[in-house]
């Protein structure tokens, strides 16, 4: 049809990354039925990597050749959940952050073969994570549990669980719902007991800084509600320069009166140490920066090394 484009959105190739595509195809063809969309589908360092995160250079391990994807001119568009994203430096050189979409469960939650929650399992039962976030976390309210290393998308580690090499998962809530296993939780952690990571459920739309086309189109996608509570989780991250393997939790909210609360956390992997912040305020770089300011004021640097 006349006027009609093309947009190509990079993706990687798990089931929850096409999954993630699927739902901004919808939004897209919903608002822009003139607009057509082709997936370029890839496989990130990450996703091959079976080993520590941190020994491949962190969280970028699941962006960078996605990035070079957009900035080659190979794709318009990139979906990327906000955990994903490095926290610790801007996006690259080239490529904007356009929205966030509206946000999903930010929690945690366990899956386990025979229904049992976290305080009904057997001490040193083998709970599958690679998070030190939730590790730590697991050791301050469950240090009877024994946290163990499990990589691979989600569709890899409950087949792992099935296996029977792990006892338990611990596992996003949101990441379930959007392969449709949400069926296989046993356990849903408040957030209060397991506060969550930052940019939890929620996607975020990258693209070219010089395609002011696509720019508009994604931003017109966005959430500001969640475009706020993420900045304010992302900007304490950002002056905590925390990455893959700090243990750093984080979760804004809008409050009634319009307000944004930061409830920020900084764990020992032994859970020993916990540093905790609760703040409110208007604008969202100015809370996330006195979270962080607050949070260093504690010693969270000593426990970040």
């Amino acid at each position: 049809m006349p006027g009609s484009r093309t947009l190509r959105i990079a993706s990687r190739n798990s089931p929850m990354a096409l999954a993630q595509v699927e739902r901004v195809r919808g939004l897209i063809a919903a608002r822009h039925p003139d607009v057509s969309v082709t997936v370029v589908g890839m496989t990130t360092s990450g996703d091959r990597w079976q080993g520590s995160l941190a020994a491949l250079g962190g969280k970028g391990a699941f962006t960078k050749e996605v990035d070079r994807a957009l900035l080659d001119g190979a794709a318009d568009l990139a979906v990327h959940c906000v955990k994903d994203v490095p926290g610790d430096r801007p996006a690259p050189a080239g490529t904007v952050l356009a929205s966030y979409l509206t946000r999903d469960d930010v929690r945690d939650c366990v899956v386990q073969p025979g229904g049992l929650t976290l305080a009904e399992l057997p001490a040193g039962a083998r709970i599958g994570t690679s998070s030190v976030r939730r590790v730590a976390q697991l050791a301050l309210h469950w240090p009877q549990l024994t946290a163990v290393p499990v990589r691979g998308n989600a569709n890899t580690r409950l087949a792992k669980l099935d296996a029977g090499e792990y006892d338990a998962l611990l596992l996003a809530v949101a990441g379930l719902e959007r392969i449709g296993q949400a069926h296989r939780i046993t356990q849903i952690v408040d957030v209060e007991t397991m506060v969550p990571a930052v940019g939890s459920g929620t996607l975020v739309l990258q693209c070219r800084d010089d395609d002011p086309a696509t720019r508009d189109l994604a931003a017109g996608l966005g959430d500001r509600r969640t475009w706020q509570e993420t900045v304010a989780e992302r900007t304490m991250l950002h002056i905590l320069q925390g990455s893959c393997h700090s243990p750093i939790a984080g979760y804004a909210r809008t409050e009634p009166d319009g307000r944004i609360s930061l409830r920020a956390r900084v764990i020992s992997l032994d859970g020993k140490t916990v540093l905790d912040v609760h703040e409110w305020a208007a604008d969202p770089v100015t809370l996330g920066t006195s979270v962080a300011a607050a949070l260093l004021r504690q010693g969270a640097r000593d426990l970040l090394g």
